[in-house]
């Protein structure tokens, strides 16, 4: 990497001169830039907005999982078979799934290698289980900060090899070669945030350029980008993406760039005072959904207006655990996402407030205070009897099923027994 200087209308931009620039610090951008070096390709840094921010490091739920080749257990399966599956959803290039497919065991096996604790067996066999739309047991996961861990393993090799990282710059404009039909990008304009001061940004004459000396630009004139910004941010400033998940998606089309598998966005339901996906036992445990007014009065458990039976409202908000995304097929016939429409009508139409409250079973699925089970549909009771939960309240059956899952939100000052 080359360092220089140039001189623009009397502002100074920082100019450095590279092979590849990685731009972005969650997993997959950590992740290339160590692939790019192990591979012989050194010319290379990474820049972000912040290295702590973005959805690897700050979001999860219950059950985050990493989707890889069946790894256990006498259930066949295949490469072909994986990547037909990611391509029957119908969003997938075929291409893309088969090299997604192909590479998913060596991926994973690396990040285990490096530290990522995901569970095995006393026999090395990583232990997985099925996740939406999944015919096999391909998923697993090391807990609701499984990608944290990724992140911070990741992010350690990254530094033992002393790649650098710019980090507090905002790229923001991918510069194109001019004056072809079809420009290829070579290069990057960014802002120093450590330096620059916003109100000093109006620069766009050079009579105005006096004003402009602490606005520090940096340029990248590099031959490769590895555009790692995660997914478009916006549609999720309700949901579970944190503020520090800005998204930069927008600019790579702006450049022109071509937008792929845009439709593979997952939106479900989420807590909102501390943002995390509440997926999993959260919901497995069957607790109340209950709506208020905006200060917190008039409690009512709003589901049982619209589920027939209230073992067909204990199957679906049970479902919801592990059909956490909103999926419109799961809507008729008391599906789990017909939750998902009901949320959105108590808290965008009624503007009322809705929690899930652990404390106490649904009402109307009761019998004596306790939970009547024999309401459930086979899977659920199944389910709940193999984890050995035929008992006592929502709180009382996550505490035995995962108990950190309670301790996450205690971190946050939030507690699931009150």
């Amino acid at each position: 990497m080359k360092q220089d200087t140039l001189s623009l209308n009397n502002i100074t931009v920082d100019v450095y001169s590279l092979n590849t620039v990685i731009v972005g610090t969650g997993c997959a951008g950590f992740n290339a830039a160590d692939c790019l070096y192990e591979l012989g390709q050194q010319d290379i840094a990474i820049v972000t907005e912040g290295v702590n921010k973005g959805t690897s490091r700050n979001t999860g739920s219950d059950k985050q999982t990493y989707y890889k080749l069946t790894l256990s257990g006498d259930v066949p399966d295949s490469v072909g078979e994986m990547a037909q599956t990611y391509f029957s959803g119908g969003c997938m290039h075929g291409d893309i799934a088969l090299v997604e497919s192909a590479l998913s065991a060596r991926c994973f096996h690396k990040l285990a290698s490096i530290g990522v604790p995901f569970p095995h067996n006393r026999y090395g066999e990583y232990i997985g289980y099925k996740t939406d739309h999944d015919p096999r047991q391909r998923a697993t996961s090391a807990g609701p900060l499984t990608s944290k861990f990724m992140t911070e393993t990741l992010e350690k090799q990254v530094a033992d090899k002393g790649i650098t990282i710019f980090d507090g710059y905002q790229v923001i404009a991918v510069l194109k070669e001019p004056g072809t039909v079809s420009p290829k990008a070579v290069g990057l304009l960014a802002l120093n945030l450590t330096r620059a001061e916003p109100q000093s940004l109006d620069c766009a004459t050079p009579a105005q350029s006096k004003d402009c000396g602490s606005v520090n630009f940096t340029l990248f004139n590099c031959t490769n980008i590895i555009w790692a910004v995660g997914g478009p941010a916006g549609m999720y400033a309700d949901s579970v993406y944190p503020a520090s998940q800005t998204g930069t998606s927008g600019m790579a089309y702006e450049a022109g760039a071509k937008g792929v598998n845009l439709t593979e966005s997952q939106y479900g339901l989420a807590s909102i005072k501390f943002r995390w996906n509440v997926s999993g036992t959260y919901q497995q445990v069957i607790p109340r959904y209950i709506s208020t007014d905006q200060d917190g009065n008039d409690p009512k458990e709003f589901l049982d207006d619209y589920f027939p039976s209230p073992g067909q409202m204990m199957d679906a908000v049970f479902l919801k655990g592990y059909q956490w995304p909103f999926d419109p097929r799961k809507v008729n016939n008391s599906g789990s996402s017909l939750i998902d429409l009901l949320v959105y009508h108590e808290t965008q139409n009624k503007n009322r407030r809705v929690w899930l409250d652990f404390r106490r079973n649904p009402n109307r699925c009761c019998s004596g205070g306790e939970l009547d089970f024999g309401l459930c549909n086979e899977e659920t009771y199944t389910y709940l009897k193999n984890s050995n939960a035929l008992f006592g309240t929502p709180i009382d059956r996550l505490a035995h099923m995962n108990q950190p899952a309670i301790q996450l939100y205690k971190e946050q000052d939030i507690d699931l027994y009150s």
